[in-house]
C-alpha cells in the first residue's frame, strides 16, 4: 500500500505536479536538521531563552528517539524496496539513515510542531505551525524518500516527545536542585543508545550482482550525530543555568548583534572547526564530538562569550 502511494505521488510528481517540485524541495529544506538547529538557536539566543531552551531540549531528544528507532527498524528507503521508486535527486542529498521513521517530520514537529504546542501563541499562528509540520512531512512522501509511516510516525513521536519535554522543564523549574540528575540521566541514556548501534547486527541484503544494499553502520551515523547534539544540549543547559544565566530581555541592538556574531561564529564552528575535528578524529568519535561541539556552542559558549562581552566595562 505505501509502495503504491509513492508511485501515484512519483506519477503526479512527473506530469501535472513538476510545478510544485520547486515548492516542496523549499519545505523540505525547512524541515533538515541544521536548518531546525540554527532558527532554535536564533531564538535561544536573540528572541526567548526560556522558549528556545525547550525547543532545543525536545529536538535533542527526538534525535536521539529517531536514531534508536531507525537502528531498532533498520527499514530500508523506498527506492531501495521497489526499484520503481525514482526520488528526487535533490532529496536523495539529504535522505541519510534508514527510513522509518522520518527525522525530517521529527525535526518539522520539534521546532514548528513543539511551537504549536504552547498555548501562549496566538490560535492563528499555532494553525500556521501545524501546517508547516504537515506540509514539511508529506513533501517527503511527495519527493519520494519516505513512506505514509515513516512521516505519520516521526510526526506523532515527534510531538510526543516535545509534551514531555515541556513537562519535564516544568518539573525541572519546580526543582532547581534537580538539574544534574536530569542532565546524568539524559546522557546515560544517550550513551545506551549509541552503543546499541554501535554492537547491534544489521541487515546485509545483497542485489544480483552481490553488492550489500545498505551498510548498516553508515546508516547508524545519524543515530550518533543525535547522541552528541543531545550531550552538548545536556551539558550545556545544566552549565548555563548555574554558571551565566543570560537573557534575552535585552535592546534591539542587542539582538541585532547577537543575531549577526551568533550566525557567523555557529558557521566558523561548522563548517570550519568542526571539518577540521573530523580530519583528526575520525569515525563514530569524530561525529560524536563535532555535533556535542555544535550543540555546546549554541547553549553554553555563545551564551557566555555574549554575558562576558556585554557586560565588560567601557573603555574611554
Amino acid at each position: 500500500m505505501d509502495i503504491r502511494i509513492l508511485l501515484a505521488l512519483q506519477e503526479f510528481r512527473n506530469g501535472a505536479g513538476a510545478c510544485l517540485v520547486d515548492f516542496m524541495s523549499k519545505m523540505s529544506f525547512i524541515g533538515e536538521m541544521n536548518t531546525v538547529l540554527i532558527i532554535m538557536a536564533l531564538i535561544y539566543w536573540c528572541v526567548n531563552k526560556e522558549f528556545g531552551k525547550y525547543l532545543l531540549m525536545g529536538w535533542s531528544g527526538n534525535r536521539v528517539v529517531n536514531g534508536l528507532l531507525k537502528v531498532t527498524g533498520c527499514i530500508y528507503r523506498p527506492w531501495i524496496r521497489d526499484a520503481r521508486i525514482v526520488p528526487e535527486s535533490e532529496a536523495m542529498a539529504t535522505a541519510t539513515g534508514y527510513s522509518f521513521p522520518s527525522g525530517h517530520s521529527m525535526n518539522a514537529a520539534s521546532l514548528y510542531g513543539g511551537a504549536a504546542l504552547r498555548r501562549e501563541l496566538s490560535k492563528a499562528f499555532r494553525i500556521a505551525l501545524g501546517l508547516i509540520v504537515a506540509l514539511i512531512a508529506f513533501s517527503r512522501n511527495f519527493l519520494g524518500v519516505h513512506t505514509p509511516q515513516d512521516i505519520l510516525v516521526g510526526v506523532g513521536a515527534g510531538l510526543i516527545v516535545m509534551w514531555l519535554t515541556a513537562r519535564l522543564m516544568a518539573w525541572v523549574e519546580a526543582h532547581p536542585e534537580k538539574d544534574l540528575m536530569v542532565m546524568c540521566a539524559g546522557i546515560g541514556i544517550a550513551v545506551a543508545v549509541a552503543v546499541f548501534a554501535a554492537v547491534k547486527p544489521y541487515p546485509a541484503d545483497y542485489d544480483a550482482a552481490g553488492k550489500l544494499l545498505v551498510d548498516g553502520a553508515k546508516m547508524a551515523n545519524d543515530t550518533y550525530k543525535g547522541v552528541g547534539w543531545c550531550i552538548g544540549f545536556l551539558m550545556g543547559w545544566v552549565l548555563e543555568r548555574r554558571y551565566i544565566g543570560f537573557s534575552t530581555d535585552v535592546s534591539m541592538m542587542t539582538r541585532v548583534t547577537r543575531l549577526t556574531t551568533g550566525l557567523l561564529s555557529y558557521y566558523a564552528v561548522s563548517l570550519i572547526l568542526n571539518p577540521l575535528l573530523k580530519g583528526w578524529v575520525p569515525g563514530v568519535g569524530g561525529t560524536v564530538l563535532t555535533c556535542f561541539i555544535q550543540m555546546f556552542y549554541v547553549t553554553f559558549i555563545f551564551p557566555w562569550c555574549m554575558k562576558k562581552l556585554e557586560h565588560a566595562p567601557a573603555r574611554c
